[in-house]
């Protein structure tokens, strides 16, 4: 009997889609990473999860017709490529989860990797695929255009609150206009705070980052360093599996100065992309290699934020470090040589009231989301 192995990895990739908010186009790039991620003999396991991404031990018994000692041998591999998450619930129960697509990239580079040929092939197959994720964005432009308004955040911006300068934290003015928010419960806006929130945290490469070097394109921002967090559960299974490794507090907030240092901006990533859930992971974002920036966008991408950059002209000297350290390029110098921030793509992150000498920036505290859609080709 022949097999069609392309074809189970064609109906892998789409078991895999269900696992995330996005589904990815199964092009032949795709399924040469899933080749890489999915041994053979291991795909009858991710069909298994055809009815249910999250399984129990006992219903991938059932639905695979595997042995508990193959399941495990196999979720074992499977978890150490990025493409299921293997932890216990809340009730000790381990469940397993399929992980979408993205994952798999992003645990894949926040490992420390050799430059082997296999990788190198590797983060060549991912960057064909943003590329071809790209053309897919600009072949039917006007429908993600028009959906833009509806895109749930993919993560939410943790500000900086003081000012390098002087140490003092910055001057926060309330938006009047949005009472009705005054009785919601936000989540942590210090990232100190948040820190503090959990006993288990792990910290791996940057995977933009690493991802870019291996293109040869380092960082202009920080050199690599560990700088990608993750947090409670995920940390558990990150360093479990070596993609990341544990820290304590202390060591994770000297990183987070670090990163702050480099005009890196804090992003928050939460359970289910729920800024109501708990948080999951904590980026640390530069503007020249991470996916959500503005000149680096794959796909349309939405933050949420509770900050919006406000420049008192008054103290403004034109120095233009502002412009210089701006995540989105949301600052600009006009014709008096002060400096304008554009409230569409200001994501709150406080890094331009971190760095100005003249402490000229507050924050606007408001919830918003930002949503940004990638530059239409001519």
């Amino acid at each position: 009997m022949i097999v069609d192995i392309d074809a189970k990895y064609r109906k892998a990739a789409d078991i895999l889609n269900k696992a995330g908010a996005f589904s990815y186009p199964i092009t032949n790039t795709m399924l040469d990473i899933l080749k890489f991620n999915i041994k053979e003999q291991n795909l009858d396991l991710v069909l298994a999860f055809n009815k249910n991404i999250s399984q129990t031990i006992e219903q991938l018994k059932e639905y695979s017709g595997l042995s508990e000692e193959e399941i495990l041998k196999k979720t074992d591999a499977l978890a150490k490529r990025g493409v299921l998450f293997n932890q216990p619930n809340r009730q000790g129960v381990m469940v397993y989860r399929l992980l979408p697509i993205a994952r798999q990239f992003e645990y894949t580079f926040m490992k420390k990797l050799n430059k082997t040929e296999e990788n190198n092939q590797l983060a060549k197959l991912f960057d064909t695929f943003n590329e071809e994720i790209r053309d897919l964005v600009q072949s039917d432009y006007e429908r993600f255009k028009s959906s833009l308004n509806t895109t749930p955040p993919i993560d939410r911006t943790v500000p900086i609150l003081e000012n390098r300068e002087t140490g003092n934290e910055l001057n926060i003015i309330v938006n009047e206009e949005i009472e009705a928010y005054i009785e919601q419960i936000f989540p942590t806006q210090k990232i100190k705070d948040l820190i503090e929130k959990y006993d288990d945290i792990a910290v791996g490469n940057c995977y933009c980052r690493q991802h870019n070097e291996f293109l040869g394109n380092p960082c202009k921002q920080i050199e690599l360093t560990p700088s990608c967090f993750t947090l409670g559960k995920s940390a558990r299974h990150t360093s479990n599996h070596g993609f990341s490794k544990l820290v304590s507090k202390e060591e994770a907030l000297k990183i987070l100065k670090q990163c702050e240092e480099a005009g890196l901006v804090h992003k928050a990533y939460h359970l289910h992309g729920d800024t109501s859930k708990e948080e999951v992971a904590i980026c640390n974002c530069c503007s020249c290699c991470c996916l959500t920036a503005k000149d680096c966008l794959v796909f349309p991408v939405a933050n949420a934020t509770n900050y919006l950059a406000s420049i008192d002209h008054d103290l403004c000297i034109g120095c233009g470090t502002c412009v210089e350290k701006c995540y989105n390029k949301a600052i600009e110098l006009n014709e008096d040589n002060k400096a304008e921030r554009t409230e569409e793509l200001c994501v709150g992150c406080g890094v331009c009231a971190y760095f100005c000498p003249e402490n000229a920036i507050s924050l606007i505290e408001g919830p918003r989301i930002v949503r940004i859609l990638p530059q239409k080709k001519k």
